[in-house]
C-alpha cells in the first residue's frame, strides 16, 4: 500500500480495526502485505524477544535488525547470537559510520556524557534512517505505558519522519503481559532484567532502576534525557 494509501486508511477507519487486534494478528498483517520489506527493529529487550517468538510462530522467514552501537552490553551480544541460533535466523546489524575510535577523534572522549543527544543521532539515528529506507514498514516494541513520546503510538500508522508503515504491536501490553508472555512461552531473554534493568541500552548510558523509580529511569541518568531519537516525531 501507498503512504496515502496507509494514511488514508487508518484516518478513515477502512482498515479493520488494528486496535483490536492482537498483537500476533498485527504481526501477521505485516508479514502479509510487506513479506521481506518489512522488518523487526530490536534492541533485544524483553519486548523485542517477544516479537521475535511471535513471528517465529508465524513464518519461516522474517527480518530482523538491530542498531549495533559497538557499546551495547555483553549480554545483549550473547542474547543475540543465542536468538539467531534458536530461530535459525541473521539479525541484520546496522552500524554508525565512525566507529567509536573515529568518534572519539573527530568529537572528543565519552560524547555521551557531554553530548547525548549528538551520540544518539550519530550511532542509533543516522544508521536507523539508513536502514530504514531499504524497508516499506518496521516493527517496532514500543508500548504506550512506557514515557510520555509513547503514550499515542496505535498498532499500525503512517511513520512520517521516515517514510513507512510502523506497527506496533504490544502498544496496548504492560510490563507483566510481557512477562507472562515470556515465561509461558520460554522465550530466552536479555539477564540484566533479573538485574533491575527494565530498558537496556548502551553500557554507558543504562544503569540498574532502583526501587520506585520509573522504569526508563535507569536511561541517560542524571540527565533530562528520555529517548534516544527513534520514536520522536520531528
Amino acid at each position: 500500500m501507498t503512504e496515502l494509501a496507509i494514511t488514508s486508511s487508518i484516518d478513515n477507519g477502512d482498515l479493520p480495526d488494528a486496535e483490536n487486534w492482537t498483537a500476533p494478528e498485527v504481526i501477521e498483517w505485516g508479514l502479509s502485505e510487506y513479506g521481506g520489506e518489512i522488518a523487526i527493529a530490536s534492541s533485544f529487550g524483553a519486548e523485542d524477544v517477544v516479537l521475535i517468538d511471535m513471528a517465529a510462530k508465524l513464518a519461516p522467514r522474517f527480518r530482523v535488525f538491530t542498531l549495533d552501537t559497538d557499546f551495547l552490553f555483553p549480554e545483549t551480544y550473547a542474547l543475540i547470537d543465542r536468538i539467531e541460533q534458536r530461530h535459525g535466523i541473521t539479525v541484520e546489524r546496522t552500524r554508525a559510520e565512525f566507529s567509536p575510535i573515529e568518534q572519539a577523534r573527530a568529537l572528543g572522549e565519552a560524547l555521551w556524557t557531554r553530548q547525548p543527544d549528538v551520540c544518539c543521532n550519530l550511532r542509533k539515528v543516522e544508521p536507523l534512517t539508513k536502514k530504514l529506507a531499504e524497508l516499506k514498514g518496521w516493527i517496532t516494541g514500543i508500548r504506550r505505558d512506557q514515557s510520555p513520546a509513547r503514550a499515542n503510538a496505535r498498532k499500525i500508522e503512517w511513520d512520517a519522519r521516515f517514510g513507512l508503515v510502523k506497527l506496533n504491536p504490544l502498544a496496548s501490553w504492560n510490563w507483566s503481559d510481557l512477562w507472562q508472555y515470556i515465561k509461558a512461552n520460554g522465550v530466552d531473554y536479555n539477564p540484566l532484567h533479573d538485574q533491575n534493568y527494565p530498558s537496556i541500552g548502551c553500557t554507558h548510558c543504562t544503569r540498574p532502576v532502583l526501587p520506585g523509580e520509573d522504569p526508563r529511569a535507569g536511561r541517560w541518568s542524571g540527565t533530562a534525557k528520555t529517548e534516544c531519537g527513534l520514536h520522536v516525531q520531528n
